[in-house]
């Protein structure tokens, strides 16, 4: 068998009981092509059966497409990642405990490559002490089937201090997209618009005496790659496949490569167009307001990403750094399903080059997502309302950035509200509570950022929490809201009230610009 082999030939070398390894961070570098002939040769002939699913980010689609296809009962035995919330099909079996789950935190799932491919034992690191990954309390198993199994976590004291130790496994096949490949196998990701850790994943499956295929758009001629362009040499590549085009996506907003994400072109920001007033751009507008100019920023899928549009609206994006754990840095990031790109990237690093330099502190400020915040501070963004879904980079981030703004509204579920005048009105309230006496898991731990003296802030559309040494205290409500009806009436335990109590700005609730300077 050649380097070139088709999709149907790649689908074929996956075993009964292979650990098989996927590049992907949502729609970006996902290999769609093999993923669906690796499906059909499942529902053909019920085999391979048993594999050990290993991925970094979240890479799904919400619906069909991505780790989606795989979804299938006695396909996948454990899933070892960091997110799998945009994967239903998969989410399906690991609730029903037909999947062993471990969800990790994202920068140590691809750091993991790296300890893998140099032949170390694992990652040694503090991230994910004291939340859910700690094995004094979860240690990273999400569901039964993977409690009954073994141990991926160990705690280990070096120097006085206490560290993390996630175990190294080996890797026998993996499936990776990039843009081009050439006949040797050298592969170029020229197109893409994240470069994530395709070359770590090829090489940890290369070191393990594993086969790596990948994915790419078009195949070339030898010699026709520059070295500077090639990411991946061929020694390290065992096949190359060609996708069909509606199998090759650089995310899944768009089926065509838009030069504007991947750096290839620049084009205007003002062609971005701004987001109506509604509660989601109100809790952006106030986590801008954090916003000090040179500061190198991150924000999370959802509620969070509205910063960057209030960024471009208010003309800051020049002032400040925007950055995706992806590995995307600079630029305006792509909102829901493009997350993990940008518009105008300044550079594009790899996923876990970026991580280190998250988890050494280089985060000025992160606004971040939140489904259940409680009275100690604690956040949970990985398991709630019967799903688990996993932490992604929450925990790296979240534990390491200097300041964090959790970001979303107040109560979940359908709300109704009118802003006039700089003042907020709740029609109706959402039914479900956030604010709950205890959080169902730890994703963020209150009690180590207080130790870690971290500036931490609770920003939804109605008030603004800040940790402090005693709990959570209320610092400000919005202009139009009645404290005890819209606020401690939907809480399930009374924060600490400033004695300063503030009302946010005004600006916030106003349809025009804010005119915020930094």
């Amino acid at each position: 068998m050649g380097k070139i082999i088709s999709a149907r030939e790649a689908a074929a070398l996956v075993k009964d009981g292979m650990t098989l390894a996927l590049s992907g961070f949502a729609g970006f570098g996902v290999p769609e092509e093999l993923l669906v002939a690796l499906r059909e040769r499942y529902l053909e002939t019920q085999s391979p059966r048993d594999l050990f699913l290993f991925h970094v980010a979240n890479m799904g689609d919400g619906k069909t497409r991505g780790a989606n296809h795989l979804g299938l009962e006695g396909l996948i035995r454990k899933i070892y990642c960091a997110h799998f919330g945009l994967e239903p099909a998969i989410n399906k079996l690991v609730i029903k405990n037909k999947i062993a789950a471990y969800t990790v935190p994202q920068g140590v799932a691809t750091h993991l490559l790296r300890a893998i491919g140099g032949g170390k034992p694992g990652v040694l690191t503090h991230v994910g002490l004291r939340t859910y990954a700690d094995p004094r309390l979860e240690g990273c198993k999400a569901n039964d089937a993977a409690r009954a199994m073994e141990d991926v976590v160990e705690l280990v004291n070096i120097g006085g201090r206490e560290h993390l130790f996630y175990k190294a496994f080996p890797m026998d096949i993996c499936f990776i997209k990039v843009s081009l490949g050439d006949t040797d196998g050298n592969l170029s990701m020229i197109h893409e618009a994240a470069h994530t850790d395709q070359y770590e994943m090829a090489m940890a499956v290369h070191n393990c005496g594993g086969i790596v295929v990948a994915q790419v758009e078009k195949i070339v001629e030898r010699g026709s790659l520059h070295p500077q362009e090639v990411r991946i040499p061929g020694v390290l590549v065992d096949h190359i496949v060609q996708g069909r085009p509606e199998n090759n996506f650089q995310c899944w907003l768009w089926p065509e490569n838009r030069p504007e994400c991947s750096g290839a072109a620049r084009i205007p920001l003002d062609a971005l167009t701004p987001e109506p007033l509604n509660p989601r751009k109100i809790i952006g507008r106030r986590g801008a307001m954090e916003l000090k100019a040179g500061m190198l920023v991150n924000l999370g899928i959802g509620i969070p990403d509205s910063v960057a549009g209030v960024v471009n609206e208010e003309g800051l994006a020049e002032q400040i750094t925007l950055s995706i754990e992806s590995g995307v840095t600079g630029g305006v990031p792509l909102p829901g399903l493009g997350i993990g790109g940008a518009v105008n990237p300044v550079a594009i690093v790899k996923q876990p080059d970026m991580f280190d330099l998250y988890d050494g502190g280089g985060i000025d400020l992160a606004c971040l997502g939140a489904a259940e915040i409680d009275a100690e501070g604690n956040v949970n963004v990985s398991k709630f309302a019967g799903r688990m879904v996993g932490p992604g980079g929450f925990v790296n981030i979240s534990q390491n950035a200097k300041q964090v703004c959790f970001c979303g509204t107040f109560t979940a579920g359908k709300a109704e509200y009118s802003f006039k005048n700089g003042r907020l009105r709740i029609l109706r309230d959402a039914e479900g509570i956030k604010f709950v006496e205890k959080v169902e898991q730890i994703t963020f731990s209150g009690e180590y950022a207080r130790e870690k003296q971290r500036h931490i802030l609770y920003l939804t559309e109605r008030a603004v929490f800040k940790l402090t040494p005693e709990g959570l205290m209320l610092a400000e409500i919005a202009p139009g809201v009645d404290l005890e009806t819209h606020i401690l009436a939907k809480m399930r335990f009374k924060p600490i009230i400033s004695k300063n109590l503030k009302l946010m700005d005004a600006r916030i609730f106003r349809d025009e610009p804010m005119g915020l300077r930094l």
